[in-house]
């Protein structure tokens, strides 16, 4: 990232954190949020990503300098909820989970909220059922132009109540500004994503579109545009992630990469990178610039900060990493991929995984499940904890946490003492 677009993505995120939003109070953490307005005064160009300890006796809770609701999510919540207390009576429908966190979107459940699909877009609810008087929320992924279509064609308010993130659109207008000069957009993501099904469906509306899920996807994809790969087999390779008359010969002589926002930055970039650098090498050099598109980051502001923050974290010396979350939250693993890499880490929902001192109940990322390990802290002895939470996750959850934490070092008043100082600062 060069300096003018370090100063925009600046300027973009100070501006969006002065935004104050309605949320439920039960989900802020008077703990949390002392120590996130402190950090923010004291901090106030995002330039030190060092981790914030809380030093409870034995226990050493070091918290990442980003975590937790972003602008995006906090947006998306506050419509939510208004919409429900204004509407008593209506019937109210959210086309999949509102955020990728299960307590918000069992709290939006307990006041009426009904669901039209899961997650992958399976249908729980019958879209025959709508009718115009009822309302049905867009929820911050985004949805794709066919169901907007059909919620138009019921006389649905999609725009009242789109909740769908600024930095998700942000994506899509990048992807528009390069079909419009003939682009074919490939876009980084998790196929199966409501995000990326949504992004995919914006940018084949006006190009070839493809949707790529990792480095090695993106290396085949290089072979197709070499020619080391005859295109025989394309249409296997990528089923059901290319748009509708996709030719590869044609169609991969000029792209440029987009992301789910929600990417590992370092994965995006290479992936870019090496992209670029395949058609470097296919054409003349000088045409490299018109064959693959300057699309810059696509990456919202708290995705790099959070990301950025646990790297920092991580030059802490500590003896394991907890990371909170939803498990189907796509910017969430990617904090636990990060921590994985240096030191044991722990992906849990909530405090109640933290069974025991003897016992945590995770989440494998590997083996997409949930599993038990025993002895995840040293009895009677220190302990060094690195703690972070994905986007979509609320701080009293994290509060929660810190909580159980103490309570299993007998540092339930130390946390109290800690806990009114940072009010008081």
């Amino acid at each position: 990232m060069n300096t003018i677009e370090a100063t925009t993505l600046y300027l973009c995120s100070s501006y969006i954190s002065m935004k104050q939003f309605t949320i439920p109070s039960g989900y802020r953490s008077p703990l949390i949020g002392s120590i996130k307005q402190q950090r923010r005064q004291t901090d106030k160009m995002k330039k030190d990503f060092s981790p914030t300890l809380l030093p409870l006796g034995k226990l050493n809770i070091y918290l990442a300098r980003h975590f937790g609701f972003c602008y995006g999510v906090e947006h998306a919540i506050e419509i939510a909820f208004r919409t429900v207390d204004e509407n008593p009576g209506k019937r109210i429908f959210l086309l999949s989970e509102m955020i990728h966190n299960p307590l918000v979107n069992a709290d939006l459940e307990a006041r009426g909220v009904q669901f039209l699909q899961d997650t992958y877009g399976r249908e729980l609810l019958p879209f025959s059922m709508l009718t115009a008087e009822d309302i049905v929320i867009i929820p911050a992924f985004g949805t794709t132009l066919a169901i907007e279509e059909k919620l138009h064609a019921i006389g649905a308010n999609t725009q009242k109540y789109n909740t769908t993130c600024p930095f998700v659109e942000k994506v899509w207008n990048r992807s528009e500004q390069i079909a419009s000069q003939g682009y074919t957009v490939i876009i980084h993501g998790k196929p199966t994503h409501e995000e990326t099904r949504a992004t995919f469906s914006h940018a084949a509306a006006g190009t070839a579109a493809l949707v790529i899920n990792d480095m090695q996807e993106a290396i085949v994809l290089g072979e197709y545009i070499s020619g080391v790969r005859s295109g025989d087999d394309f249409k296997a390779v990528f089923s059901g992630r290319y748009s509708d008359g996709f030719d590869h010969q044609r169609d991969l002589q000029r792209i440029g990469v987009v992301n789910q926002t929600t990417m590992l930055a370092s994965d995006t970039q290479a992936i870019a990178d090496y992209l670029k650098q395949v058609m470097l090498q296919h054409y003349q050099p000088e045409q490299s610039a018109e064959r693959f598109a300057d699309t810059r980051d696509t990456l919202c502001y708290a995705t790099n900060d959070n990301q950025a923050a646990v790297e920092a974290m991580l030059n802490t010396p500590a003896d394991l990493a907890i990371v909170v979350g939803g498990y189907n939250s796509s910017n969430t693993s990617h904090l636990v991929e990060l921590c994985e890499t240096k030191l044991p880490t722990y992906f849990i929902s909530d405090a109640e995984k933290m069974v025991s001192p003897n016992l945590i109940r995770h989440y494998d990322l590997h083996q997409k499940r949930e599993r038990e390990t025993t002895g995840f802290l040293t009895a009677g002895g220190a302990a060094r904890i690195l703690i972070t939470s994905g986007a979509s996750c609320p701080d009293t959850v994290v509060a929660a946490v810190i909580e159980k934490l103490a309570v299993f070092f007998n540092a339930g008043e130390l946390l109290e003492t800690v806990t009114a100082s940072w009010q008081q600062n």
